[in-house]
This record gives C-alpha cells, sequence and structure tokens, in this order.
C-alpha cells in the first residue's frame, strides 16, 4: 500500500523564485548597462572627430603668412575646394587677423569665435545660417610684437549623429546579448543546482509503507540535509508504526484463528448429529458465523503479509507463468464452483511474471472465490491468462449478475460489499488484489462483461525479461 498524496498544488516554485530575482535584475540592468557602454565608447569617437578639425586647422596655420606684421592668407581655388571637401557634412572655416578682421573663408562664423590667447585651443558648439555647428579655433602667433590671429574649422554634425547611433545601437545590442547569455547561464545554473533536489524528490516519491528506508544525506545539498534528516527520522517512526500494526492484525489473526477452528468444528459436528429441530437454525447460523470469522481472519493476514511485504531491488523473486499457477489452482476451486451450480473454466496462455508466488496465489485466489460468491447459480466463470509484449494478464470473468457502474470503484475500498452481496465474503478480497498487483507493479480494474453482464476483474503485470525454466504451455481447461 502506497502512502497517501495530496493533489493540493504547491504555493511557489523554488525554481521560479530563483529565476526571477536571477532574469529580472538583468532586464533591469539592460539600458543602464547600454547607457554606460555608449558613455564610455562615443566620446573617443568624437574627440576623433574633433581632431580631425584641427588638422584642418593646424593646415591653416600652414598657409597663414606674415608680411611687415601684416598677416595674409593665400588660398587657391584648389586648396579652398580641398578645405571644403566632405562627403557628409558641410565644412565652414575662417581665419581673422589680429584686428578681428577675416583673412579669408566665412566672414560671418568669425563672430562666433571666443577671445583666445597664442596657441589655445576651444572646442564649442555653434549655429551658422540655421544649421548646428561643430567648431574648433586655434589662436595662432601672427606678428610681432605677440598677435594672435583666430583660425576656427566648422562642420555640421552629420557624421557626430552617425556615430551615436551606431554606439548606441552596439551598446544597446552588446547590453542585450550580456543579457541573453546571463539569462540562459541563470537558467542552466539553476537547473543544475535544483538537480539534486529533483532527484531527491524522485527518491522521496518512491517510498511507501513496504519501503521506507532512508534517504543518503550524501546524495543531497548542504542547505537540504536537515529537512531529509527530519524526513528520515518520519520514515523511521514510520516504520514502527507500520511494523506495530502488521504486528498486531497477526497476532490478533492468529490468537482467533484457535478458538474459531474450534467453534467451526464443534459446530459442524453438531449439524452432523441428531439434534433438536429448533436447534438446527441456531447451529446453522452459528457454523456461516464460524466460517466467516475464518475467513476473515485469513484475509486479514494475507493483507497483513501484502502490507508488510517489499518487492524490488534486492528481493529475491520467483519467475513465475501465471498460466502454471491457475493450473496448480485449478482443484481447489472447481469443488466451491460445482457447489454453487457454476461452471468455471481455464483458458490459458503463458504469461511470465517476477514476483512473490504465495501473494500472486492469493491475489488469483481471490478474484476466483469473488466471483464464485457473487456470480450466481447457473453462471459461467472464466480464468483467462494472456502474455503480452510487455505486461502479462489475469482475468477472472463471469456472466453473473454484475454490479451497477457507480459501484464498481467503491468495491475496491477496505470492508466494502456490493449492495446485495451475500456469501462468507469480508469486503476485503478485492483490496487484497489491488495491494498485491500495485506491490507487484501492475494493477488491477473491474469492468462490466460482454454485453453489460457479468463482471472481468482484470489484473496487469510487469513481464518477465527472461523465460522461465519452468513454464510450460498450458492447455485450456474445463
Amino acid at each position: 500500500m502506497t502512502l497517501p498524496v495530496t493533489t493540493t498544488p504547491p504555493a511557489s516554485s523554488l525554481r521560479r523564485t530563483l529565476l526571477r530575482w536571477l532574469i529580472l535584475p538583468l532586464v533591469a540592468l539592460v539600458p543602464l548597462s547600454a547607457a554606460v557602454v555608449y558613455a564610455l565608447a562615443v566620446r573617443p569617437a568624437l574627440d576623433g572627430l574633433d581632431r580631425a578639425l584641427t588638422d584642418t586647422a593646424v593646415a591653416l596655420t600652414g598657409i597663414l603668412e606674415v608680411h611687415g606684421g601684416q598677416a595674409t592668407l593665400p588660398l587657391s581655388a584648389q586648396t579652398l575646394r580641398a578645405l571644403r571637401a566632405d562627403l557628409v557634412d558641410e565644412v565652414a572655416f575662417v581665419v581673422g587677423d589680429a584686428q578681428g578682421r577675416p583673412l579669408g573663408g566665412d566672414a560671418a562664423l568669425l563672430a562666433l569665435s571666443p577671445v583666445l590667447q597664442a596657441g589655445q585651443w576651444r572646442f564649442f558648439n555653434a549655429t551658422l545660417r540655421g544649421r548646428h555647428m561643430r567648431a574648433a579655433a586655434f589662436g595662432a602667433r601672427c606678428g610681432e610684437p605677440v598677435q594672435v590671429c583666430t583660425i576656427l574649422v566648422a562642420e555640421s554634425l552629420g557624421k557626430r549623429e552617425d556615430a551615436e547611433r551606431a554606439v548606441a545601437w552596439a551598446a544597446l545590442a552588446a547590453a542585450v546579448l550580456l543579457a541573453l547569455s546571463l539569462g540562459l547561464l541563470s537558467v542552466v545554473a539553476v537547473q543544475r543546482g535544483l538537480r539534486p533536489l529533483q532527484r531527491a524528490s524522485v527518491e522521496i516519491g518512491a517510498r511507501s509503507l513496504q519501503r521506507l528506508d532512508p534517504i543518503e544525506p550524501d546524495t543531497v545539498p548542504r542547505e537540504v540535509a536537515p529537512f531529509v534528516a527530519a524526513l528520515n527520522d518520519l520514515f523511521a517512526r514510520l516504520r514502527l508504526a507500520a511494523s506495530a500494526q502488521r504486528a498486531f492484525v497477526e497476532d490478533a489473526a492468529h490468537q482467533l484463528r484457535t478458538p474459531l477452528s474450534t467453534l467451526r468444528v464443534e459446530s459442524t459436528q453438531a449439524l452432523a448429529q441428531a439434534c433438536p429441530p429448533e436447534l438446527q437454525p441456531t447451529l446453522l447460523r452459528l457454523h456461516a458465523a464460524a466460517e466467516r470469522g475464518a475467513h476473515l481472519v485469513q484475509q486479514l493476514l494475507t493483507l497483513a503479509r501484502a502490507d508488510g511485504a517489499a518487492l524490488g531491488a534486492g528481493t529475491p523473486l520467483a519467475r513465475i507463468d501465471l498460466a502454471a499457477l491457475a493450473a496448480q489452482s485449478a482443484d481447489d476451486w472447481l469443488r466451491p464452483a460445482l457447489a454453487a451450480g457454476q461452471d468455471l473454466g481455464f483458458d490459458l496462455e503463458p504469461a511470465l511474471v517476477d514476483g512473490d508466488a504465495l501473494l500472486l496465489r492469493e491475489l488469483l485466489g481471490n478474484l476466483i472465490h469473488n466471483a464464485i460468491e457473487h456470480a450466481g447459480a447457473g453462471s459461467r466463470i472464466t480464468v483467462r491468462t494472456r502474455g503480452e509484449p510487455e505486461r502479462s494478464l489475469l482475468e477472472v470473468i463471469d456472466d453473473g449478475r454484475g454490479l451497477p457502474a457507480d459501484e464498481l470503484p467503491q468495491v475496491w475500498d477496505r470492508f466494502r460489499r456490493g449492495a446485495g452481496a451475500g456469501g462468507l465474503g469480508t469486503g476485503l478480497g478485492l483490496a487484497i488484489v489491488r495491494d498485491i498487483a500495485r506491490l507487484h507493479g501492475g494493477d488491477a480494474v473491474l469492468r462490466p462483461g460482454a454485453e453489460g453482464r457479468g463482471l472481468v476483474a482484470s489484473v496487469t503485470l510487469p513481464r518477465s525479461v527472461a523465460p522461465a525454466a519452468s513454464a510450460e504451455p498450458v492447455a485450456n481447461l474445463s
């Protein structure tokens, strides 16, 4: 019997919480990191464009001539075209003498120049004829005593705006790529970090009353070790409680077996002897109660064995052919079936499983007994076995009274009997069948028979991975 599992969804997910705290800050940092990268990258680009303006100003300084204390700027048409040549921006320049008179270039630009000392550079933004410009001004020595000529070069902002856009897009792309990479690494890191917890969850989910061995603390992270230690302590207490419960059931059943056996024998002998007619019904009821009590004791012992068994790794299992098992049980059930006026037959094909022979024999006996008890006189009962590629099938089919569809799920409960059920049944037989089937890794179901008549009790078990040495084909028996 497996431990009950709650279906309440968890309040929160540790994975989602970790990812939320890792990824949301990364998303928030994308614009900030893009702004930082932009600020660090765009300044060198703009400084490079400013240096290009200084190169032009230095070239004009080389052309400037001073004769007799007068500065002149001899510019040829070819030089003038070279100075203004630019594929992107409008370039303007002006050279003014010490008195502020233009010597060449755009005179309107001279009014924008700041006051300069000899050898001083100034960079500033200006507006010329309605266009925003970037300007570089230089104070050049042009005569004795010290006279300062102004050389000013300006260009429109096309290349600067292009550079700013390119740097902005590059910074944003780099920030997004970095965030995506870190986000992906966060997901991988969280998955790898939670993998030990997932393994521990699988280990815990595999626990049942038949398997309450402790979880190895070495297989979980140190942070979860206290939780695992508490679970192991709980498993230990459950083992003790389950063992005490099984011991109580077994002791009670064994203690009841002797007086019930005595009562059965005494009531049988009393019925075999002559007795007053008025005592006959009382003796019959006494004998039926003794039979029912003995059957209940046997069922309780079987249930205790099924609850206490643990099949799996490390447990020796026998390789069993369900067909041979059913054939060996035929003699045990033919007499009760004939006594009930029923036709019991066997349709058997090899069906190999790995399991406990005693428990599987009890499973089969409970199915046949249930059919004999409830199918009714004149019914046909067929025990069928089949081997499939991945599973083995055991079915007990009858064409008797059957059960209403709404009662089928309920009859698997312990001490639950179908409406109108008679005989010596205790309501434990089908519960034992399902417990034994699930103990072997299979399951048991009930469904209406063909054309809605009778019942089909079907048990599916995992097929044995190797052929049984003792398995022999069994012909149909009737």
